[in-house]
């Protein structure tokens, strides 16, 4: 009996939960030690070292800190009860997001959902410890919450009676050092990524909120700050513009480690775009270490985080010592053809005729338009150019086909805000040979390097020059070109699939 239950699989609590959510996603204890690695472990062998999770949800990040001090403090306090209620008392602080994580925090933590009972690992005279939950409200000013934009319609009033509202703490005061009203050594976790803003028709739409968590928690200027978050923001996601240029800038972010795929960091947990967990390190400042994570294989390599002359973070590895041959080649970039959003000035939903002067382009079908109709640009519409679709979105494994299949509009046609113009051009031979550099695994891979989400408007084109376009082109002439070694083609082509 003692063998069977020895080899019975015992999984822990926390790896399960963090199969659970898509909203508020829990984290696995393994990913957790990974990021705490990235500390000097020297912090665990320190009495003075404080911790805050400031959106703790499983507590598995304070569980995991206490068990490294418990062994690190050993030393220093030898008697295991006095050095276990010093590390919880004294080291550990925790902010928990909802009244249900709080009560599950704390049992992860204290072995007690109360750690003044008698069941609690450290005893303290509240029911709280130092895992706080406090029911924070939003503050409304012209239907918006002032702190996290929240809307009043979606998360104030009767609708969200009895429910959550989401307000959490450590992001609705201007003054987050007051809430402990102390300095912390490491603040570490994983905040909230998203909040619905009941737009999108059926109210799907929502906007990233994990940038306030960032911001938030360097206003406490901790000497180690590591979080986990999506990775969209690398190079899109909604009113990020201002964190991203403000993390990318910022030479005290000194490690990044990066998953394409969510599920090789969260299992069963599909985020478009992927997540990365990131070190700051508040007194060294330098090159970042970018390590690039797909399954069981890993790459890593110091690099500044922007390239000279660009402000695009570049996600693999492999891919920048390609871009730094490819620009050191008396580069014009691609995208200068590409015209802007919307370029005959016609909104997606618009319906086609079913007869008419000019062709259009609409998303499922093409149909007609009138001379009549209010367009922009009409100096294109007797031009040849092409057409792409402006969303494309994949997931799962390499290889991809990165953008959708780029066709050919011939004069007296256009097209609505669903697809994207290339050119126009002064024939069809031209226009031809531009859907063959296209279709190429070389233009998609460097379109790859720019374009982090199913978008894929005129900027996703920056890293791709132009050709001459009196002549068609293929992989190999351009692979030639560019001097590419036989590693660098293996890992486009490993990326990269066919287009028919």
């Amino acid at each position: 009996m003692s063998d069977v239950f020895n080899n019975l699989y015992k999984p822990d609590v926390l790896s399960c939960l963090a199969d659970l959510s898509n909203d508020e996603v829990f984290t696995p204890p393994s990913i957790a030690n990974d990021m705490l690695d990235l500390l000097p472990q020297e912090l665990f062998e320190d009495p003075n070292t404080t911790f805050l999770d400031p959106f703790t949800k499983s507590g598995v990040f304070l569980r995991e800190i206490a068990k490294r001090l418990i062994i690190g403090l050993e030393s220093k306090i030898p008697n295991l009860e006095e050095r276990i209620d010093h590390i919880f008392k004294k080291q550990l602080y925790g902010i928990a997001i909802t009244e249900l994580t709080s009560l599950l925090s704390r049992r992860s933590v204290y072995c007690s959902k109360y750690p003044n009972s008698k069941f609690s690992v450290a005893q303290f005279e509240n029911v709280q410890g130092n895992i706080r939950y406090k029911n924070t409200q939003h503050e409304w000013v012209k239907g918006k919450c002032c702190f996290c934009g929240a809307t009043e319609s979606e998360y104030g009033g009767k609708k969200r009676e009895g429910l959550e509202t989401h307000a959490y703490e450590f992001i609705h005061t201007t003054k987050p050092q007051e809430i402990f009203n102390m300095k912390f050594d490491v603040i570490i976790g994983n905040p909230p990524y998203q909040m619905s803003d009941g737009a999108g028709g059926n109210g799907t739409s929502a906007v990233p909120i994990y940038d306030m968590f960032v911001q938030q928690a360097k206003k406490l200027k901790p000497k180690y700050l590591t979080m986990i978050i999506p990775a969209r923001w690398f190079s899109g996601g909604r009113n990020l513009d201002e964190f991203r240029e403000e993390m990318l800038q910022d030479s005290h972010v000194r490690v990044i480690c990066d998953f394409f795929k969510s599920e090789d960091c969260f299992p069963g947990v599909d985020l478009s775009g992927g997540v990365c967990y990131f070190l700051w390190d508040r007194d060294n400042a330098g090159d970042c270490t970018i390590k690039n994570i797909s399954g069981n294989v890993s790459n890593e390599m110091i690099r500044p985080l922007l390239e000279p002359n660009s402000s695009t973070f570049i996600r693999f590895n492999k891919g920048v010592k390609i871009l730094r041959k490819i620009r050191d080649n008396q580069f014009k970039s691609f995208s200068d053809i590409v015209q802007t959003y919307m370029p005959f000035g016609i909104r997606a939903n618009i319906k086609p005729e079913q007869t008419g002067e000019y062709v259009l382009y609409a998303y499922p079908n093409k149909g007609y338009c009138n001379k009549n109709w209010s367009l922009s640009h009409r100096e294109w519409i007797d031009k040849w150019k092409i057409f792409i679709s402006k969303a494309y979105g994949e997931r799962g494994e390499f290889p991809y086909l990165v953008i959708g299949k780029p066709f050919i509009g011939v004069p007296q046609s256009l097209c609505t805000e669903t697809y994207l113009l290339i050119g126009p051009f002064e024939n069809e031979t031209i226009t031809k040979n531009v859907v063959s550099y296209m279709k190429t695994k070389f233009f998609r891979f460097l379109v790859l390097l720019k374009k982090n989400t199913q978008n894929a408007v005129r900027g996703v084109y920056e890293f791709v020059p132009t050709q001459d376009f009196s002549k068609p082109w293929t992989d190999e002439e351009l692979y030639e070109k560019y001097h590419l070694t036989q590693e660098e083609i293996n890992f486009i082509e490993s990326m990269i699939r066919p287009m028919e």
